[in-house]
C-alpha cells in the first residue's frame, strides 16, 4: 500500500513537472513576443504602427503573466506532493524495516529450529549407535553361550530321624518333563546323580562340567548340606567346604540349593559364581517340586535367571502354596540380572 502511494505521488509530481515545463515554455515564448513587439514599436515613427505594436506587446505580456501564474500554481502543487512523498517514503521505509525485522526473526527462528532438529538428529544417531553397540554386545554375549548347558541334579535322602522320605524322584521327573516341553529343549541336558556322598561331588563335577548344580535333599539350621555316608546315614557337609568346592569350577554359573536353611550357603557362594538360590527356612515337598520345575521351564524358554526365579515364585502363588517367600535369589556383585541368561537363543 505504501509503495503504491509513493508511486502515485511520484507520478503526480512528474505530471506537474511536465505541465510546469510546458507552461514555462509558453511564458517564455509570450515574453519573447512581447519584447519583440516593444522593440518594433520603438523603431517605427508611424503612430499607428507604434500603437499596434504596443497593444501586441501588452497582449503577449498578459499571456506570459497568465502562464507564469500557472507555473506558480504548479510549483505549489509540486511542493505539496513532495511533502506527501517524504511522508509516504518515511512510512514505507518504516514498514519495510518492520517487515525486514520480522523476516529476520522468522529466519532466525527457522534457523534455530533447524539447528534444534539437527541437534536432535545427532543425539538420536548417537543414541542409536549406543543402542546398536549395546545390542551387538548383547548378541556377542549370547553367541558366546554354549550350545548345550548341563544341569547336574544331585539328590540325596539319607536315613534321618524322620521316617518320611522326600519325593526327589517326582521332582526330577517333573523338571525333566518341563525342560522337554520348552523351546530350547535340546539346549538343556539334565543329568541326575543319586544317593550323593561327600566324595562324589568332585567326581561328578569333573565328569559333567555343569553350568547349573542343583542340590535336592536336606539342609540343617547350622548352614550344612546333609549328604549320606556308605551306610546311607546322614552326614553333614559344612558351608565352608561347599564354598571351597565351587571356587574350583569356572563352568558353574548357578547353584540351586533346594534344601532347607540354605540361603546363607547360596549367598556365600556368589563370591565365586554368578547366582545362587537358597531357602531361608524349611520348604515342603510340593513347594520344592513346583518351584524347581517352573524355574527350569523358564530357563528352557531362554529366560534370564532372575525372570525364571520370579516365574517360579509366581507358580507357587498360582497353586495356592503359601511358601513363595521361602526361596531367595542371590547374585554376585556386578552381575547384570538382565544379562544372566544361560541358554543361547536361536537366531
Amino acid at each position: 500500500m505504501y509503495r503504491r502511494q509513493v508511486v502515485q505521488i511520484r507520478g503526480a509530481i512528474a505530471k506537474f513537472v511536465d505541465q510546469k515545463a510546458k507552461e514555462s515554455q509558453k511564458a517564455a515564448d509570450a515574453g519573447r513576443k512581447s519584447l519583440s513587439a516593444e522593440s518594433a514599436a520603438n523603431k517605427t515613427k508611424q503612430l499607428s504602427t507604434v500603437t499596434s505594436k504596443l497593444k501586441e506587446a501588452s497582449r503577449h505580456a498578459d499571456v506570459q503573466a497568465k502562464h507564469l501564474n500557472e507555473v506558480a500554481k504548479l510549483e505549489k502543487k509540486i511542493a505539496a506532493e513532495n511533502k506527501k512523498l517524504v511522508t509516504a517514503q518515511g512510512r514505507l521505509e518504516s514498514e519495510e524495516e518492520k517487515v525486514l525485522k520480522k523476516r529476520n526473526a522468522e529466519h532466525k527462528k527457522m534457523q534455530e529450529g533447524h539447528e534444534r532438529q539437527l541437534s536432535k538428529l545427532e543425539y538420536s544417531l548417537k543414541e542409536h549407535d549406543v543402542l546398536h553397540n549395546e545390542a551387538a554386545a548383547r548378541i556377542d554375549k549370547l553367541s558366546a553361550l554354549p550350545e548345550e548347558i548341563i544341569v547336574a541334579f544331585f539328590a540325596t535322602d539319607p536315613t534321618i530321624a524322620s521316617d518320611r522320605r522326600l519325593l526327589l524322584d517326582e521332582e526330577v521327573r517333573e523338571i525333566h518333563q518341563k525342560i522337554r516341553l520348552s523351546d530350547h529343549r535340546d539346549a538343556v541336558r539334565l543329568e541326575s546323580r543319586w544317593a550323593l556322598r561327600p566324595g562324589d561331588i568332585l567326581q561328578y563335577m569333573n565328569e559333567l562340567n555343569p553350568t547349573i548344580v542343583h542340590f535336592s535333599g536336606h539342609g540343617s539350621n547350622q548352614d550344612e548340606l546333609v549328604l549320606q555316608d556308605r551306610n546311607g546315614k546322614a552326614i553333614p557337609v559344612s558351608m565352608d567346604s561347599i564354598i571351597g568346592t565351587f571356587e574350583l569350577y569356572d563352568s558353574v554359573r548357578l547353584l540351586f540349593f533346594n534344601t532347607c536353611h540354605s540361603y546363607r550357603q547360596a549367598a556365600a557362594c556368589t563370591q565365586y559364581i554368578d547366582a545362587a538360590i537358597g531357602m531361608n527356612q524349611s520348604i515342603g515337598d510340593e513347594a520344592a517340586r513346583i518351584f524347581s520345575a517352573q524355574f527350569y521351564s523358564a530357563i528352557g524358554f531362554g529366560e534370564s535367571v532372575t525372570k525364571a526365579f520370579r516365574q517360579a515364585k509366581n507358580a507357587l502363588m498360582l497353586e495356592g502354596i503359601d511358601e513363595e517367600s521361602t526361596p531367595e535369589l542371590h547374585l554376585r556383585d556386578g552381575v547384570d540380572e538382565a544379562e544372566l541368561i544361560l541358554v543361547r537363543p536361536e537366531y
